[in-house]
């Protein structure tokens, strides 16, 4: 959540704050031990998400080799659930993806109620209104998660020429309650090029979702000046579920956008709606020996 309400930040920080995938490098050396950070905060600072074990139902990496290309990283959660490790045993573009298992949280009803507000939840928030229900019925929600992180394997930190054909993990589409899907590679554009992403829901195009956005793309700074914080901007997809960015560096960059529908009759007992919070995390153009890991490689 952004520019949250100083009584809000409490009560909904298990909700309303971003979850996103954080490997050590999104540009990376084949086959490279690296760790990934799975985490929880705002403005793209996070700190570890807890018991994670207890909270994944799918976490996989997708290679660009197609179906045999691909990782079950729930042992490497188990093994070290701060920060398991990634391996990409092959050049390109992959893709990692976290399911969660849904949680459960109340709110009082008018901290609900702002807290659909900030998170430009239109649709929960007209129907508690049209039933009137902002100011008097608790917010009684279950919430899931949907990370995704793109990871670019190389055999060494020069830039490749690699077969754009045959490099397709980036747009695969998992059919996910909520998900976020680049049309073009952001690791092969032009710094300044243009960038266009889907959000999907099963599948299908979600039009008028409001997309975050943080740039972490660093900036020329002072010495022992303190790194600015990341940039970060909104737009809303169009009819057809998109939304246009420009990556005018290297990244890292974060994308989020959430979704919430009534919860289902099998969760009625202890939920009223359902929310899907979605993430993609990856790196950009004009990447760097700086920004490789690990940085040892050759």
């Amino acid at each position: 959540m952004r520019r949250v309400l100083p009584f809000l930040l409490l009560t909904t920080a298990a909700l309303a704050h971003e979850f996103w995938l954080a490997p050590a490098g999104y540009r990376v050396a084949v086959g490279a031990a690296v760790p990934l950070r799975l985490l929880v905060g705002e403005n793209f600072a996070g700190e570890s998400w807890p018991r994670p074990t207890r909270r994944v139902q799918r976490f996989v990496r997708l290679g660009p080799a197609g179906a045999s290309d691909s990782t079950d990283l729930r042992p490497a959660l188990l093994t070290d659930s701060l920060a398991p490790v990634l391996h990409c045993p092959s050049r390109g573009t992959h893709l990692v993806a976290l399911v969660s298992r849904p949680a459960f949280i109340e709110l009082p009803a008018a901290q609900f109620t702002a807290y659909l507000r900030a998170e430009g939840l239109d649709y929960a928030l007209r129907q508690r209104q049209e039933a009137d229900e902002a100011t008097t019925k608790p917010g009684r929600e279950a919430y899931r998660r949907y990370a995704k992180a793109l990871v670019f394997a190389t055999r060494g930190a020069a830039p490749e020429v690699l077969e754009n054909a045959a490099d397709t993990a980036f747009r695969r589409v998992l059919g996910l309650p909520l998900e976020l899907v680049p049309e073009q590679n952001p690791f092969r554009l032009r710094a300044g090029a243009a960038l266009t992403v889907r959000v999907l829901r099963q599948g299908q195009p979600v039009p008028g979702a409001l997309v975050q956005v943080w740039d972490a793309s660093p900036v020329p700074a002072a010495k022992n000046a303190p790194a600015p914080p990341p940039v970060h901007f909104t737009s809303r997809t169009n009819a057809q579920g998109r939304v246009l960015l420009r990556l005018p560096g290297a990244g890292p960059y974060l994308l989020a956008t959430v979704r919430i529908e009534p919860a289902p009759g099998a969760l009625a007992s202890r939920a009223d709606w359902l929310s899907s919070w979605a993430s993609l995390t990856f790196g950009g153009p004009a990447g760097s020996v700086k920004g490789y890991y690990p940085q040892s490689a050759k």
